[in-house]
């Protein structure tokens, strides 16, 4: 049995405490909001949280602004050193690079570890992993990262847990207008729809955005679009991510369009009344013709 703390009890950091507290271990819930804290059974208030005989601590945060405050208003004070610290939250590399270094300065093992997967992958420990940190750092995390994950990779040093979410992060969010844009065409085109989906399902037009957030209502019944557009995944997720895939590619230079239309794009939307939407609600506003966004 593993002593952890999980500091977020968010859409994947409550699934993810609740899978960790089933496999047996000691699990401390810790989030500033009393309606978070209501779903995790014990769960504190941060100002409460006493993290001393905490073997791990795991932070799923919206934003590194968030984590870097946790981590100075709370974790390195409060943790013992030798603690684990897993940061799950999907932040830019600079500030997780800017978490390593603090916590190494404490003796703390740090290692930024966002996940790809969504609610039900977090309770079910079927995630997927993109590791930055020490070989050192992650070794220690492994049997964690393994509780919660079926795919664990180690892309590299402090950051590259990150880069590499930034780059899957991109990809998912320009075929995402792929599809949406594709299914626009064909219903302007008063193509059926059903065959229209059944056709790019068996083809190269495939993926994984494709079957899991097919924009019409009714062919795909576990999609977003057949439930209100209820998010999996929200538009205001989407555009945050997108927005740290162009920041990424800012700092190195690598000049990426095509992502950057998807950014703006999911930006516009999510800055709507629809933002709390999953992303492919947005297939609604490519129908009722807005203007497509430019890139900046």
């Amino acid at each position: 049995m593993t002593t952890l703390a999980v500091i977020g009890l968010g859409a994947m950091g409550l699934p993810m405490a609740r899978h960790l507290a089933a496999c047996g271990n000691a699990v401390l819930g810790v989030d500033g909001s009393a309606q978070a804290r209501s779903r995790f059974e014990g769960a504190c208030a941060p100002e409460d949280a006493d993290l001393s005989g905490m073997e791990v601590v795991i932070t799923m945060l919206p934003e590194g602004k968030h984590v870097r405050d946790t981590y100075t208003g709370l974790i390195l004070d409060r943790a013992a050193a030798g603690t684990v610290l897993i940061d799950c939250s999907t932040i830019d590399v600079d500030t997780a690079r800017e978490l390593n270094r603090m916590a190494a300065q404490r003796s703390l093992p740090q290692i930024d570890a966002p996940v790809s997967g969504g609610p039900q992958a977090a309770g079910s420990g079927t995630l997927s992993f993109m590791v930055g940190g020490s070989d050192r750092d992650v070794a220690r995390a492994w049997p964690v990262l393994e509780l919660l994950g079926k795919k664990i990779n180690h892309f590299g040093p402090p950051g590259a847990g990150q880069a590499a979410k930034a780059c899957h992060n991109m990809i998912c969010g320009i075929t995402a207008m792929a599809v949406l844009e594709g299914f626009a065409l064909a219903e302007a085109m008063n193509l059926d729809l059903g065959q229209f989906y059944t056709l790019c399902a068996g083809a190269a037009a495939q993926s994984w955005t494709l079957e899991n957030r097919c924009p019409i209502p009714g062919i795909v019944p576990s999609a977003p679009s057949s439930n209100g557009f209820a998010p999996g995944f929200a538009a205001q997720l989407m555009a945050k991510d997108l927005r740290l895939a162009q920041a990424a590619a800012r700092s190195s230079g690598q000049t990426t369009p095509f992502g950057a239309l998807a950014a703006n794009a999911f930006t516009d939307f999510a800055d709507g009344a629809d933002g709390g939407l999953d992303f492919s609600a947005y297939y609604r506003t490519l129908r009722t013709g807005a203007p497509c966004p430019q890139d900046d």
